[in-house]
């Protein structure tokens, strides 16, 4: 997939050390840049000298001007680079939107959406809430937050906007991590599967919502998707996102080699109509082998949680060492995450341009 080059609108600080892009998008680009509330964008840069890419989530809802929330991370390249060198008027080089972590539309019915999100996972899920209550009269929105002070609350002035707004079809429900800011032990400490089986107990019908998103650390969303599913909730009830994926050259060290591997894979990639033949060492994934043979390989976060890589083995067979993204009936089907797919047959051949 393609880069492109978007420029940067505006630039406004949040609370928690955040900050919201808008881009200018050009009227060529006008197509291809149309998102789904809920979808990310991918953005890349040379950083001393090293393409880095990182995958940031879109704030805002249908028709609204194309919004991204970058959290500074301590020690992280790119958000830092975004902090302090992007200005007003420059240009970067974007993806087109991406992303599964979509709310299918209401068809006019009531419904209930539920979200549990915790710091900058809130940025997506901003932009399903105003779907779900700016252009749907008949959905109800509850959005159970979590941060560890009140003073560190993304988008906190548009969520008490929308709440203000919308009386009776919006319930938030903020949960401080730091002790001391609220009364209540519901309302306090990290969300976790024990605390959304109070919150069923006590507020929140949860088996009764159409739609249970989660959005957060990988710890979180596997406590409270597992409790959810203790509470009667189907796979297709649930949906997910992780936050905080490690990049390439980082997850480089987490491969380990692949069982019962003598030498190198013979690997055929399919990618935009040719096929090219490599040779992938034990223990290196098919992207990794892609991207040292020069290909253009599409990918974004390099950690098994956005699916920009996903390619059908052919023929042949490959494990995942992660996997936060395909569903069950994708791997079914074969499909498999490039980033993550360490050979385990001597020929491999994989397909990038399978859908």
């Amino acid at each position: 997939m393609d880069f492109y080059p978007l420029r940067v609108a505006s630039m406004q600080q949040l609370p928690g050390d955040g900050a919201v892009l808008t881009f200018a998008v050009a009227d060529e680009n006008r197509d291809r840049f149309g998102f789904k509330p809920g979808q990310f964008l991918t953005l890349r840069a040379t950083l001393e000298g090293e393409e880095v890419r990182r995958s940031y989530s879109i704030a805002a809802g249908p028709g609204e001007p194309l919004r991204i929330g970058v959290k500074r991370v301590s020690g992280g390249r790119f958000s830092t680079f975004v902090h302090d060198r992007v200005r007003v008027g420059d240009l970067m080089e974007v993806m087109a939107p991406q992303g599964r972590f979509v709310l299918p539309s209401s068809e006019g019915q009531n419904r209930h959406v539920i979200a549990i999100a915790a710091g900058s996972g809130i940025t997506p899920v901003l932009g399903l809430a105003r779907q779900a209550l700016l252009h749907e009269p008949h959905t109800r929105f509850t959005l159970v937050y979590s941060n560890r002070t009140r003073d560190s609350v993304m988008f906190g002035e548009e969520i008490e906007a929308l709440k203000d707004r919308f009386l009776g079809r919006f319930d938030f429900i903020p949960v401080f991590t730091r002790p001391g800011e609220v009364d209540a032990p519901l309302f306090e400490g990290r969300i976790t599967g024990d605390k959304v089986k109070a919150l069923a107990a006590a507020l929140i019908d949860f088996k009764g919502a159409e739609r249970v998103f989660l959005c957060g650390p990988g710890d979180m969303i596997k406590s409270c998707r597992d409790a959810l599913f203790e509470l009667g909730l189907t796979r297709e009830q649930v949906v997910h996102e992780f936050f905080g994926p490690p990049g390439l050259k980082a997850r480089a060290a987490l491969v380990m080699p692949a069982p019962n591997a003598v030498g190198g894979h013979s690997v055929t990639v399919i990618l935009d109509g040719s096929r090219h033949s490599l040779l992938v060492k034990d223990g290196e994934t098919v992207l990794q082998a892609a991207l040292a043979a020069g290909l253009k390989a599409p990918y974004a976060c390099a950690g098994g949680m956005c699916s920009t890589c996903r390619a059908k083995i052919v023929s042949g067979s490959a494990r995942m060492l992660l996997n936060y993204s395909l569903e069950p009936w994708e791997i079914e089907r074969g499909f498999t995450l490039a980033c993550q797919a360490v050979p385990t047959s001597e020929a491999l051949v994989v397909d990038w341009d399978a859908m």
